[in-house]
């Protein structure tokens, strides 16, 4: 196991680094001049000389790279050219929204997923297993940042039950796991949650029902053994696709949630991401995608270990 472990850390440095590189390439291709949006009208080229200068705009991209590389391991993003605060703060502050949405939002699709997928894979080619398919494909294509405008407009605006927009009723920055907190919290985590649920429904419908048709689970059924017996057995075996399939849509999540964060004002990486585009605030969007990207690794990595714990046979792999 130790062996796998720091297999699987030496591969993910590399990784890291290519990470790296493409958050910085695709930033700078973009068309656009990052001053624009805190230089006057009538500024004089030795203001913007000077404003390039201090935000290390004026060097080659390649010294511009292992600049903005050497700070951000140290921890230091830079500062945001729109509001001037340090990027670290700011993004971790979003980070921290965005994980409480996209945790809540996977645990919602991931149980009732895994709850349909399941029932509809053991009752093959039933009702319950049309029902429960239908739900998920209905779940997989139906467009989230609409049916999150559909559920405002329910619950929020004709029943008036839950708030419509935002992360609290004093904000992000005192958040609490109470009811007062948590409603904020239903809307936007029910939408990010229909996505994930249909394609974890799918996925542990297929191996529920690839698995049941295994031999040796009828050789456990000739032997005596109880249904629930072989159920623990069947679960066992899907337990570690239905992991990966799991991890992945968390980091789907955090870096997917733009739209949900724009239709529920939610404070999160999304939502920061959306100023930062329309702010062409590059040290602000740079160190967003990046932290983002390193996140979505480190997940893959999690997962890989968990997966290696469950079925051992992934470490000879």
């Amino acid at each position: 196991m130790l062996t796998f472990l720091i297999r699987r850390v030496a591969y993910t440095i590399p990784i890291m680094l290519g990470v790296s590189l493409v958050c910085f390439a695709l930033v700078h291709i973009s068309p656009g001049d990052p001053l624009v949006s805190i230089l006057p009208p009538d500024a004089s080229v030795e203001l913007q000389q000077q404003l390039m200068a201090i935000y290390g705009f004026d060097r080659s991209y390649p010294e511009q790279f292992i600049r903005w590389l050497g700070r951000a391991v140290q921890g230091d993003l830079g500062n945001s050219i729109a509001t001037g605060r340090p990027v670290t703060a700011e993004v971790l502050n979003a980070v921290g929204n965005t994980l409480i949405l996209a945790v809540t939002a996977t645990i919602i699709g991931f149980t009732f997923g895994g709850l349909f997928g399941f029932v509809a894979g053991y009752f093959r080619d039933s009702w319950i297993d049309k029902l429960a398919s239908t739900i998920s494909v209905v779940g997989v294509s139906i467009p989230h940042y609409w049916l999150g405008m559909v559920l405002v407009i329910i619950f929020s605006v004709q029943l008036g039950w839950l708030p419509a927009t935002g992360a609290g009723p004093r904000g992000s920055s005192e958040w609490a796991f109470d009811w007062e907190h948590l409603q904020y919290l239903i809307l936007p985590a029910v939408t990010m949650s229909v996505i994930p649920m249909g394609i974890v429904a799918r996925t542990v419908r297929a191996l529920v029902a690839d698995i049941l048709q295994q031999e040796y689970v009828t050789g456990l059924r000739a032997k005596g053994l109880l249904d629930r017996g072989v159920l623990a057995h069947v679960i066992k075996n899907a337990a570690p696709t239905a992991l990966a399939v799991m991890g992945l849509q968390l980091g789907y999540l955090l870096g997917g949630s733009i739209l949900i964060e724009t239709v529920f004002s939610w404070p999160g990486t999304g939502f920061l991401l959306g100023q930062a585009i329309f702010q062409r605030d590059l040290p602000l969007l740079q160190g967003t995608i990046l932290v983002l990207a390193m996140f979505f690794v480190i997940l893959n990595l999690l997962v890989d270990v968990a997966q290696s714990a469950l079925d051992p046979r992934l470490q000879r792999s």
